[in-house]
């Protein structure tokens, strides 16, 4: 379905802490270079039509202001829009509430430099002493993976392909090395080493170890 090891080393990825919305918070920053031009990339992030052929079914109000709802996974409302440069918004999950913003930029070397933030506040992120950044980490390396193949084609990601190589060993392996990635940006980011290991370890076994029958 995609070159695992190209698209693995394709992508950025960042653990850092700042002060948001009067609270102490982590943040986890996703990023890639897409050979496209920033409206076209914009378009595929905000369009309601085009966010399910490379993420999840969308509903509800895509503006300031709005209210959407990803089908089966956050909701929230949009909090700021700079189109096509930004955009910042809730998430909400689980009882939870953190936000993402997401920033576009013309690369360097030509296409579209996407950087997402997903910001939580410490207090209130029960995920993080479990599982570390991965905890979000892996699904946002999935998501840039997923508009990565549809930027390439224009083509909808075919679902049911996406679920049956999840569980290839392909699939395994594009997991294990995200979870790696964001083992390796937590320690960059001052975690301790023992720490940081026993969460990705905790993140690579939620992904891939197989249901009981």
């Amino acid at each position: 379905m995609i070159d695992v090891t190209h698209q693995i080393n394709a992508v950025r990825r960042q653990v850092g802490a700042r002060v948001f919305k009067a609270g102490e918070s982590h943040v986890v920053t996703i990023s890639q270079t897409y050979d496209s031009a920033v409206e076209d990339v914009w378009d595929a992030c905000t369009n309601a039509e085009r966010i399910p052929r490379w993420f999840l079914p969308v509903s509800g109000d895509l503006r300031l202001g709005g209210k959407y709802q990803l089908e089966g996974n956050a909701n929230g409302t949009v909090e700021r829009c700079d189109p096509p440069r930004s955009f910042a918004a809730t998430w909400e999950y689980d009882g939870g509430v953190s936000w993402i913003e997401l920033r576009l930029t013309p690369g360097a070397e030509g296409g579209t430099r996407f950087e997402l933030d997903h910001i939580s506040h410490v207090d209130d992120d029960t995920k993080w002493a479990e599982f570390g950044p991965g905890a979000v980490g892996v699904g946002w390396d999935l998501a840039v993976m997923g508009l990565a193949l549809h930027l390439a084609s224009s083509a909808p990601v075919d679902t049911q392909e996406v679920m049956a190589w999840m569980g290839s060993e392909e699939g395994r392996r594009f997991v294990t090395l995200s979870s790696e990635g964001w083992y390796e940006a937590n320690v960059a980011a001052g975690e301790a080493e023992p720490t940081a290991r026993v969460a990705a370890d905790r993140t690579t076994a939620a992904y891939t170890v197989a249901e009981p029958a």
